[in-house]
């Protein structure tokens, strides 16, 4: 039987990734915008892209829609958008009072921070469209979280999981369904479930350790999972509604952002190693697998971009939305902006943590290629 991986090749995974970054790209900043100009504020230009400006057009309100050399994010300029904590200048000062009143800086700080908000809120909205979309076509998955397979010698065996157990508790959480199981199991590799199960009508706490596994798919990509060895013993899958499906959709991007914020103290913890970082080079590799795996898989792995784009923005790092937020939370509560020093001390400080973060990235990506992996 032939082991050969599969590649999708060069020019399609650029063509899938673009195809994925771009419209997320636009979604995100188009959420600014449109709050932007909800709130009256005059938006100089909406870029796609970062660097020199390749094509492009002037709208009748004198925003500049372009797309620039560098397509790796985007932005939009509002008039008087001069500093991330809104610091009236002297040159803010100096503009016509009309002028001044469609600017960024002029806005009540809950607009500015709801402006800002609007960007990782456009992402988070539209996974939860698409996530809604697949649940109204495909159903439901019901699956009780009760025990209907023990697999020989695995993990849960030893620990004395028995048939028809159901379980309560993982990791301290409560349990609804067996998808919940798997994905709390799959995030813990090693490490003990602290598993609490129901059996005959009495609570019953078993010492259990996720076994560790790696998985392979057809790409060459590796992940290294926990692993329990239990299964179902039902499972059905039923209609939903639109607003059912909506309320499934956002569960599962909640779970989704969960699982993100595991990973990141996995890795801060040590339990985790580095290298499971990506970045564009990784997503890259992805968006052209999941394109040849067919049109779903590609979908929904836009869902999961759109849900990471949305909320790394979210994280309070200035530089990123996030940090803008932070900047405007303060003022609220201090009834003033942040210092101009305080500020470019926060953004020298937070550009130094994506630039790392930017290099270790593309590194992993770079290492983890087959060309450099032998």
């Amino acid at each position: 039987m032939s082991s050969a991986i599969e590649s999708p090749g060069l020019l399609l995974t650029l063509l899938a990734f673009f195809l994925v970054l771009g419209p997320l790209v636009f979604i995100h900043e188009l959420g600014h915008y449109l709050v932007g100009r909800l709130f009256g504020v005059k938006a100089e230009s909406f870029s796609i892209g970062f660097g020199k400006e390749l094509a492009g057009w002037t709208d009748k309100r004198g925003t500049r829609w372009k797309l620039s050399a560098l397509p790796l994010g985007g932005y939009v300029q509002f008039a008087g958008d001069m500093n991330p904590a809104s610091v009236p200048s002297a040159e803010w000062l100096a503009l016509p009072a009309a002028e001044r009143e469609q600017t960024f800086q002029a806005k009540p700080v809950l607009q500015r921070a709801l402006i800002v908000l609007a960007g990782p809120v456009t992402n988070l909205l539209l996974a939860v469209a698409i996530l809604a979309g697949f649940t109204m076509a495909y159903g439901k998955v019901v699956v009780p979280p009760v025990v209907g397979l023990i697999q020989p010698g695995s993990a849960a065996e030893k620990a004395g999981v028995q048939l028809g157990d159901k379980v309560v508790s993982l990791h301290g959480s409560a349990v609804g369904s067996f998808v919940d199981v798997r994905l709390a199991v799959a995030q813990h590799p090693g490490e003990p479930l602290d598993l609490v199960v129901e059996r005959q009508g009495r609570m019953v706490v078993i010492g259990a350790v996720a076994a560790s596994k790696e998985v392979t798919d057809r790409f060459g990509n590796t992940q290294r999972i926990g692993y329990f060895g239990i299964g179902p013993a039902s499972a059905e899958r039923v209609d939903v509604g639109p607003i059912e499906a909506v309320g499934e959709a956002v569960i599962q991007t909640r779970d989704i952002m969960g699982m993100m914020i595991t990973g990141i103290e996995q890795i801060i913890t040590g339990k985790r190693e580095v290298k499971e970082l990506g970045g564009p080079i990784k997503i890259a590799k992805y968006s052209g697998e999941q394109l040849v795996s067919g049109w779903s898989n590609y979908v929904w792995f836009i869902a999961l971009i759109s849900i990471n784009l949305g909320f790394i923005n979210l994280l309070p790092i200035p530089v990123l939305d996030g940090g803008h937020l932070a900047f405007y939370a303060i003022e609220a509560v201090r009834r003033k902006p942040v210092s101009q020093r305080g500020q470019e001390w926060a953004v020298r400080t937070g550009m130094a943590l994506v630039l790392a973060l930017m290099l270790l990235v593309t590194f992993n990506d770079v290492a983890s290629l087959k060309f450099f992996a032998g």
